[in-house]
């Protein structure tokens, strides 16, 4: 995370919202040559102690972790390059603000007997919020083919020890200069999810509700 204090004020509350919302992350775990990474989406619990999600069989994690294993999972968030013309003060330099949140802790294997209502409570949080549609649900697939598929895939859950979040947002700069950056990042082509990025600089809270 970033070693600046002023982009790490925000609480541990704010930041499982953040992670809960987005439900999906870099999970990262040490490799004998390499660290192993694998993009996931996961099922953060209310209390933010457990993260549950799912590996293909043949996933390089999913063979390495057969045991209680030190684990990581990257939750990023919206992300843009800040060009120091912005601020409307040359004393400045370029930077990229951003957000992220780190789940750290360890990685258990899981019986696959709990792929289904695993399946269902991942799926879940994110039909809910596709309303007025109709959610999906395993029950809507034949069972021979849910079956089939869910042989492919193993659970996990990530046992959540400590939680770090960095919201890097000008917090640094001046009422004013930040504002005016946050202004211009809106129109730039440099970056992820700008809107947001802009009205967080500005000092909106995007809704993070975890429905």
């Amino acid at each position: 995370m970033h070693p600046n204090p002023a982009f790490r004020q925000e609480p541990r509350d704010r930041n499982l919202a953040f992670a809960r919302h987005r439900g999906f992350g870099t999970l990262c775990v040490n490799g004998e040559a390499a660290p192993l990474l694998s993009h996931v989406p996961f099922h953060l619990d209310d209390a933010g102690t457990e993260a549950e999600m799912h590996l293909v069989r043949s996933n390089p994690i999913a063979r390495a972790v057969t045991g209680p294993t030190p684990a990581v999972i990257a939750v990023t968030g919206p992300d843009g390059y800040i060009s120091p013309d912005w601020y409307g003060d040359p004393a400045q330099v370029p930077t990229w603000n951003y957000v992220a949140v780190h789940l750290r802790g360890v990685l258990h294997p899981c019986d696959p007997a709990e792929m289904r209502p695993h399946l269902d409570r991942v799926s879940a949080q994110f039909e809910g919020r596709l309303l007025p549609k109709r959610p999906w649900t395993t029950d809507k697939m034949p069972g021979d083919t849910l079956d089939r598929m869910m042989r492919q895939i193993l659970p996990f859950r990530l046992e959540v020890q400590e939680i770090a979040g960095t919201w890097k947002l000008n917090q640094n700069k001046t009422d004013t200069a930040r504002e005016a950056a946050a202004g211009m990042v809106r129109h730039s082509p440099i970056g992820q999810e700008l809107d947001t990025l802009s009205a967080m600089m500005a000092g909106g809270v995007p809704d993070m509700d975890g429905k």
